[in-house]
């Protein structure tokens, strides 16, 4: 009878991938999603570009908060931070999108380093506020540089062209997204499994004997900051791209709520769970709206007309339902079952 897995080397621990059904179910979804906007119509190929855009920034939120442990509310901060620096370097200044794209990262790394370095001593409730605060400044500061940001106006955004490819086209587009967004998968993955992911997951546990250990909780806790905002800013640019128009009100405080409600329901401080809670929480208000449409026509009209007050209460529901009944979310749900199958008809 089979009573676990054991690994009998360093490397093994650290591995990226130590089971080949995972890497054949892992190249089956690349190919899928290689192959999806050849299938999809637009309108479920829009859900696909939101999807991947999500999951990026997601990943970046689950280095802070998942990874470190440290709660923050100023998301969209970072988001909006990312999209402007995007839009003001391509559509004012007229560089190239690949500049565009890497002022979209840093812009925002070192805004962080504004709201990380006062954070460094606060924890919990304390640093939820400070970047909750941090979020609200930054939307003053956009709307106030009318003469860079051109204020309430916004900026509008054109596909971008890399490297003599178009990415004009949905389909393109969703390949550029899918990209991205697979770079940033795979180097979250390796910071989990390098020294200074180890370091985040020790500051997460016991800060206390982080330190006694000799980890330097300044200095970590900052370079979290900076690579969840480079990674952030980067997904800001790439909805702004999406959006076609880089305005403060495309980035409702409700998509910071969303960051942590797509942790929770797949799980803090796992990527997959990052992908995993992406999906259901993109999806959710859809598969809401097609259930109450069977129903009655005017239901279906409410989703409509009140989509973001509707998505809210959705969120809070989904959240509290999780955290009562599945703190681990949808990682430790699948968890759960595949012990449940490997060692039936045992419990455990």
């Amino acid at each position: 009878m089979r009573t676990g897995d054991y690994k009998q080397s360093y490397g093994e621990l650290v591995a990226l991938i130590d089971s080949p059904p995972v890497w054949l179910w892992s190249a089956v979804l690349l190919l899928a999603l290689i192959t999806a906007p050849f299938v999809l119509n637009s309108y479920a190929l829009s859900f696909l570009m939101i999807i991947l855009i999500t999951v990026t920034g997601a990943l970046g939120l689950n280095i802070l908060t998942g990874y470190t442990g440290l709660i923050s509310l100023g998301h969209v901060g970072f988001l909006v931070t990312g999209a402007y620096a995007y839009a003001v370097l391509v559509s004012k200044y007229h560089m190239p999108p690949l500049v565009g794209f890497f002022g979209a990262g840093v812009v925002p790394a070192l805004a962080s380093l504004i709201v990380g370095a006062p954070s460094l001593r606060l924890k919990g409730l304390y640093l939820a506020i400070t970047t909750l605060a941090f979020s609200f400044i930054i939307n003053t500061v956009i709307l106030e540089m009318r003469w860079l940001t051109n204020g309430a106006r916004g900026i509008q955004v054109q596909r971008p062209e890399i490297l003599g490819i178009s990415f004009d086209g949905d389909a393109a587009f969703t390949y550029l997204c899918l990209g991205i967004a697979a770079l940033t998968l795979f180097a979250t993955l390796n910071i989990r499994r390098s020294r200074v992911g180890r370091a985040f997951v020790a500051i997460r546990d016991n800060d206390t004997a982080a330190r006694v250990m000799g980890i330097n909780l300044h200095a970590y806790k900052l370079f979290a900051f900076v690579t969840s905002a480079f990674i952030t800013g980067i997904a800001g640019a790439l909805y702004g791209i999406y959006l076609s128009f880089v305005s403060v009100e495309g980035f409702p405080f409700l998509l910071s709520i969303e960051a942590l409600a797509i942790l929770i329901v797949g799980g803090l401080g796992s990527a997959l769970g990052a992908v995993l809670g992406t999906i259901l929480i993109v999806l959710l208000p859809e598969a809401t709206r097609l259930v109450f449409s069977l129903f009655s026509a005017q239901m279906d009209a409410t989703f409509t007309t009140g989509a973001q007050e509707l998505k809210s209460m959705l969120y809070g529901l989904v959240i509290i339902l999780f955290l009562r009944f599945q703190p681990r979310g949808l990682v430790g749900a699948w968890h759960d079952i595949r012990r449940a199958w490997v060692h039936w008809p045992l419990r455990y």
